[in-house]
């Protein structure tokens, strides 16, 4: 198989704060927009590759000021999920999606098998793998890690406005994300929503299932609704404004 990548493409992940003391692993799973060359454009203008079906507006920097804050180290995909969704089981429900919110992606129809493979091969798997070897470090002598995934959302969806601020998705672990629910509830301004506007226990999840599950991590997803940190600027706001809240949560996790 043909690598998909080639002289240009920008890496399949990139790592932040690497030897990051917390036991908080973050990750992001939508982090960028960028398409291989060699896939052109998908059939997609720029202009919809920079909505919210190309990328998680505003996740990378809030995530990277997160990272700043707690001193954690944090993951980061390399690709759009038009591309290969990294959090959906490569081939499986909305991985390459042809449809993405009413905008038809062309370079998506009919992908056999083989190219969904190439796809993977070159941007989901060493995101992936890096998940792991970042986890494996940080679990060494067995130390206890909770691992965390932020997420953006927008602030409407197929007509319907979605109130919250933020919101904690989780599945059947408790342990991380009941506290942080708590630290958040804390503030009277922040509307927080519980497994809100999405849900943690759908079975297209893949980062939570794949690799906290397994290892018994405390963990969850964190989503920021994208009208509030459409800026830099505002995403960098909104990792310090939850630093404090996931810190605290963390600490009670792994108490």
């Amino acid at each position: 198989m043909q690598p998909l990548l080639g002289p240009g493409d920008p890496p399949p992940f990139s790592v932040h704060n690497e030897a990051g003391k917390a036991p908080l692993l973050l990750l992001c799973d939508h982090a960028s927009k960028a398409v291989p060359k060699a896939l052109g454009t998908l059939g997609i203008t720029d202009a919809e590759l920079s909505q919210h079906i190309g990328w998680d507006i505003g996740g990378l920097e809030s995530a990277i000021e997160l990272s700043r804050q707690l001193d954690a180290p944090l993951v980061a995909s390399g690709y759009s999920r038009l591309v290969i969704d990294c959090n959906r089981w490569p081939g499986g429900e909305g991985s390459t999606p042809e449809i993405s919110d009413g905008t038809e992606v062309l370079g998506n129809r009919g992908l056999t098998k083989e190219q969904i493979d190439a796809r993977a091969a070159a941007c989901f798997w060493p995101y992936h793998r890096q998940v792991d070897r970042q986890l494996a470090r940080m679990t060494a002598g067995d130390r206890k890690v909770c691992l965390l995934v932020m997420h953006s959302f927008t602030p409407e969806m197929k007509g319907l406005k979605r109130p919250w601020h933020v919101g904690v998705l989780w599945n059947d672990d408790p342990r991380l994300p009941e506290p942080l629910l708590g630290e958040l509830r804390r503030d009277p301004s922040l509307v927080v929503g519980d497994n809100e506007p999405y849900s943690a226990r759908e079975p297209y999840e893949y980062t939570l299932t794949a690799h906290a599950r397994p290892k018994a991590l405390p963990h969850c997803s964190l989503e920021v609704r994208q009208d509030l940190m459409s800026t830099p600027a505002d995403a960098r706001r909104w990792g310090r404004r939850l630093a404090p809240a996931i810190g605290a949560a963390v600490a009670v996790a792994l108490g």
